[in-house]
């Protein structure tokens, strides 16, 4: 009956998402609660939900001063150069744009955390997707899929989470698998292609100076009609001063319209080049402490909730040392950081409930017991095709701490070495990304503005596809 329950809970979890009947906070805490009643424990429920708020509380700081962090060092110039390059790359061709945002999303992947990858790659790439008119979801599907592949790293955490349930060496889980993986990045930055292509098809292609000057036509016929509402007599003089502010020269009776640029690069890099948080003088400094940061991250001298919030506080006494300009950069990234926060928290009733109810026990414990005998020897594929669903229904910890030793004790008792079970553990990780048990894609839909569920229909056939390439290549070259 739990394990019904369980995947029923799940489902209507996702279909009222999707189908945009609740918002995901309101589900994430109404849903479970009302399966917890149904289970018979709803007395329980209290215990249950802190259990999951205490669980996740960690993540929720690391989240909250993570983003007040790189939100600042975006405003203070940290990430220009970086923009630049890859909008001197993308020009104004959609193709160009989507492949952009996967090789920006894998590069900054690097330093293993997802939260801080998706907020610089929404930073630089959101203005372009705006002002092509590009579909939101495509960026938030592609820079979720490259962030997947490259969240298999050994310090980005399911590497070694494996590596620590099975008691083995984490090099020596991925090492051997970095073919497999390259293959499935490589398959990303083909379908960014693909889905580029598709862009282009839909939209064209348009120089940068066609761009701008299809945006100042719009705004001249905006400011004709305030001009003709207001006065009754002004649309005629209002389209002559519009045409003549297009042409690049005269005024309008409305606003002054900006100057085209001779240089693209500075006309389209989406981030103003005169905005007044810009530091430059302590670029090195910013760009330093960062270094710093990533650094102690990885090599885990201090927990990451306390090194960003350390780091938040030191960057934001450091670059603005008035309090009321303090206060204006915290207030800036106000709405990022209770969105994520509040979604994290939501999230912690929804896994409470299942971990508390026993729901994900039970669940994982029926799929591991139809497994059918003849799929023994094979037990490291069937590994590989479990980490979809179960990776995307439960968090990592439940996972790879819960169900990966049962999976590693079946395969062991049919010839197959744990190693190959804790490789094949990885291949789910580009599906996972988007589960909605993932606090930081609620970073990637809030700032990028993209319904969850409509992020969902897009993304989970494509990165569904992904995992399988790489499953099938680390078969191919006998790693799994």
């Amino acid at each position: 009956m739990l394990t019904i329950l369980g995947f029923a809970m799940i489902a209507t979890f996702l279909v009222l998402i999707m189908l945009k009947k609740m918002s995901p906070i309101a589900a994430l805490v109404l849903i479970p609660a009302l399966f917890c009643v149904f289970v018979g424990k709803g007395g329980e429920l209290g215990d249950y939900v802190i259990d999951g708020v205490t669980s996740l509380a960690p993540t929720a700081a690391m989240l909250m001063f993570a983003i007040v962090y790189f939100g600042v060092m975006i405003d203070v110039g940290l990430f220009d150069p970086i923009v630049r390059a890859i909008l001197k790359f993308c020009k104004a061709d959609p193709l160009r744009i989507v492949v952009g945002t996967a090789l920006l999303a894998a590069i900054v992947s690097l330093d293993g955390d997802g939260s801080t990858t998706f907020m610089i790659t929404v930073s630089a790439m959101y203005p372009l997707y705006k002002r092509l008119k590009m579909s939101l979801v495509v960026m938030t599907g592609v820079a979720a899929m490259a962030n997947g592949v490259m969240n298999t790293l050994p310090w980005g955490g399911p590497t070694a989470r494996a590596a620590t349930a099975l008691k083995l060496d984490a090099s020596d889980i991925f090492v051997p698998m970095i073919p497999a993986l390259a293959v499935g990045l490589a398959f990303v930055i083909a379908l960014s292609y693909v889905l580029g292509r598709r862009e282009r098809k839909r939209l064209g292609v348009l120089t940068l100076d066609e761009v701008l000057v299809e945006e100042k036509e719009t705004e001249t016929v905006t400011e004709t009609v305030l001009v003709g509402a207001g006065s009754g007599s002004g649309a005629g003089t209002g389209t002559g001063a519009g045409a003549k502010a297009v042409g690049g020269s005269g005024t309008g009776s409305g606003a002054a319209l900006p100057e085209e640029s001779d240089d693209e690069d500075e006309a389209f890099q989406g981030l103003d080049p005169n905005r007044a948080t810009l530091r430059p003088k302590l670029y090195w400094f910013n760009a330093l402490l960062t270094v710093g940061l990533l650094t102690a991250m990885i090599m885990e001298w201090l927990p990451i909730p306390v090194l960003f919030l350390l780091g938040a506080a030191l960057v934001l006494t450091v670059n603005f040392p008035h309090i009321p300009d303090q206060k204006a950069r915290l207030a800036a990234h106000a709405d990022n950081v209770l969105n994520v926060s509040g979604m994290v928290f939501a999230a912690a009733v929804f896994t409470g409930v299942l971990k508390g109810t026993g729901m994900v026990d039970h669940m994982a414990r029926w799929l591991v017991d139809n497994i059918p005998d003849g799929m023994g020897p094979h037990m490291a594929f069937v590994t590989g095709l479990l980490s979809l669903p179960l990776t995307y229904f439960m968090s990592n910890d439940g996972f790879y701490f819960g169900v990966l030793p049962v999976l590693a004790e079946a395969g062991q008792a049919h010839g197959v070495s744990s190693l190959e079970i804790a490789r094949a553990s990885l291949v789910g990780q580009p599906l996972h990304m988007s589960s909605p048990l993932v606090p930081a894609v609620y970073v990637l839909v809030g700032m990028a503005k993209v319904e969850f569920g409509d992020h969902t229909r897009f993304v989970v056939k494509w990165a569904a596809l992904t995992c399988l390439v790489i499953l099938g290549a680390g078969i191919l070259f006998g790693i799994i």
